[in-house]
């Protein structure tokens, strides 16, 4: 149906189901689209979890790199900041909290960053034909959740605008607020992507 990514005949999911031609350019945009759709609606659902509740916006993010590969996986990370730059209210906690530019300097500047590095990490293994296997894709999902985890713990420890007008939380607040009480359910999440991408993979190879 489409031309692989590389000239090693691997590439991301939606590489290999993308029509040719001008379609291929309307089909990668309606991707975008309802991807930036997904992370939206993802951000808004939180699953009971211990020990705190979790949102499917990772999940998301990891779902949609390995099933699209680092360019058009970035590409919606980056048009979904577009549209909360511009109010749309589709972060986690818009509202109560005001999407805009300024959204990007609150506590979650760093995670939001890290969904940037974690889209292309994720992205890039699946154009090279990882997202076909468990083992490695869960592997360079752990490697590229850790990357988030940090960029979030460094912005939330010492950059983040707060409402009470400081700047940071400092480390042990950070990492206790910001970091501890989620790996549990990244793990999960992780987990679950890891099992359903080459899952679908499974599927697309036996309809061919």
């Amino acid at each position: 149906m489409s031309m692989p990514s590389n000239g090693t005949g691997r590439a991301a999911l939606a590489e290999t189901l993308l029509p040719e031609g001008a379609t291929r350019l309307v089909g990668a945009v309606l991707l975008v689209l309802v991807g930036t759709a997904i992370l939206a609606i993802s951000a808004k659902i939180k699953v009971p979890f211990w020990p705190v509740p979790i949102t499917l916006q990772t999940l998301a993010i990891m779902a949609i790199a390995a099933g699209y590969g680092s360019r058009l996986a970035v590409a919606t990370v980056l048009v979904y900041f577009a549209e909360g730059a511009l109010g749309l209210p589709v972060f986690t906690n818009t509202p109560p909290a005001v999407a805009g530019p300024a959204y990007f300097l609150g506590p979650t500047g760093g995670f939001l960053a890290g969904f940037i590095v974690l889209a292309y990490v994720v992205g890039k293994a699946a154009d090279l034909g990882w997202s076909q296997s468990f083992v490695k894709l869960f592997a360079v999902m752990i490697f590229a959740d850790v990357i988030l985890f940090a960029l979030g713990f460094a912005w939330l420890a010492w950059f983040a605008n707060l409402s009470n007008g400081a700047t940071g939380l400092g480390v042990q607040t950070a990492f206790t607020a910001g970091v501890a009480p989620f790996i549990l359910g990244d793990l999960l999440k992780i987990a679950l992507a890891a099992l359903a991408v080459p899952a679908i993979w499974g599927l697309v190879r036996a309809r061919d």
